[in-house]
């Protein structure tokens, strides 16, 4: 028999998540959203719940052991919250859980103490590149080796708190043999030049820019993985399972709000609720919500039993998220009619961030 109950340690995360999630995220979402910022205070609190370090071993200055599940269960609540400041609390761990995975034994004693300490470590990663015509798999950022160092040139679009990061991860194709690789650079490397900070149509309270490279020198020793490099396709595994979590959250987030407005609004003497129409959208709204959440538990516990369909259940994952997620939050104005369009309700915000969730590669992973 299946046994999808957590255990005593994962239930104890969810209740601090959805406890700060509860009483931090969702009072100053739209705040944050109407002043496209996270305050720092609301970042620190999250970061005291120590949800990264718990992922880092003890012997690299953590105290814990990385689930893919576990991060699962912990991002669901995060965005639940807010999605702009689940993706903002997360963003250190898009530099952290890449060299935990791949890094050689220097870099990851070199960086990874670092996500330890009391507040949180400034880096960040640069996967997306700003074109139409995006694909991970055929980056247009260029990796040219030169004697004892790697030469990047390219420009990467939507990394979060790069304006604040130290260290940016960076994504490019090697020249050579057109495999991706992660690139440890120093935000003041010469040739770094951070361009401008974008303005999106959802995620207003994550900073997120626009980054060109113009001929960094990268040595050798910050090549994750140094020459056996990174297993690219498990850490789009990664990314794809963690927005399939956020994902879910963020349409959790709208359908509870509709089903709490649909029994409190009364027309013609009763509660909308009570409209045929009105439940069963809700009704249909609860199965998405249900089915996207399994989906990405199926992909995690893929992840972390190591199973041989990761990257199909994490893609499915994702893909389900992305559809699911604009049919609920649609649905989420839908049920608060005329409400739905006014940016006090909270729904219009989420229909905004699940929009998004398709082109958000590279901004979490579980």
């Amino acid at each position: 028999m299946l046994d999808f109950s957590p255990t005593q340690e994962q239930q104890m995360l969810m209740d601090a998540m959805n406890r700060y999630a509860v009483n931090d995220l969702q009072p100053n979402a739209h705040e944050m959203d109407e002043h496209a910022d996270v305050p720092a205070d609301i970042v620190q609190k999250g970061w005291e719940l120590g949800l990264l370090p718990a992922s880092i071993p003890e012997a690299l200055g953590g105290f814990g052991e990385y689930g893919a599940l576990t991060n699962v269960l912990a991002l669901e609540e995060l965005a639940f919250g807010d999605l702009a400041a689940a993706f903002k609390l997360m963003t250190p761990a898009l530099f952290a859980y890449p060299v935990l995975f791949d890094g050689t034994e220097d870099q990851q004693s070199r960086f990874l103490p670092m996500f330890s300490e009391e507040k949180p470590f400034p880096a960040t990663a640069a996967l997306i590149e700003p074109r139409i015509t995006f694909d991970p798999f055929e980056l247009q950022t260029v990796a040219t080796r030169q004697d004892n160092h790697v030469v990047l040139h390219g420009c990467k679009g939507y990394v979060p708190n790069a304006a604040d990061a130290e260290w940016v991860l960076v994504y490019a194709k090697d020249s050579e043999t057109g495999a991706v690789g992660a690139y440890i650079i120093d935000k003041g490397s010469a040739g770094v030049e951070i361009v401008e900070r974008e303005k999106l149509m959802g995620i207003h309270g994550l900073a997120s820019y626009r980054i060109q490279f113009n001929d960094v020198q990268v040595s050798a020793d910050l090549v994750l993985g140094g020459e056996r490099g990174i297993n690219y396709q498990n850490l789009i595994d990664h990314m794809n399972i963690g927005l399939a979590a956020v994902g879910t959250g963020v349409m959790r987030a709208s359908y509870e709000y509709a089903k709490d407005y649909a029994k409190e609004r009364v027309q013609f003497g009763k509660p909308i609720a009570s409209n045929q129409a009105i439940a069963f959208m809700l009704a249909e709204c609860a199965i998405e919500v249900d089915s996207a959440r399994l989906l990405a538990w199926e992909a995690a516990w893929q992840a972390d039993t190591k199973g041989p369909e990761i990257t199909k259940a994490a893609y499915l994952a994702r893909d389900y998220a992305n559809r699911a997620g604009l049919f609920v939050t649609d649905s989420g104005v839908q049920v608060l009619g005329g409400h739905g369009f006014i940016r006090e309700h909270p729904v219009e915000r989420y229909l905004r961030n699940a929009r998004g969730l398709p082109m958000f590669t590279g901004l979490v992973m579980a």
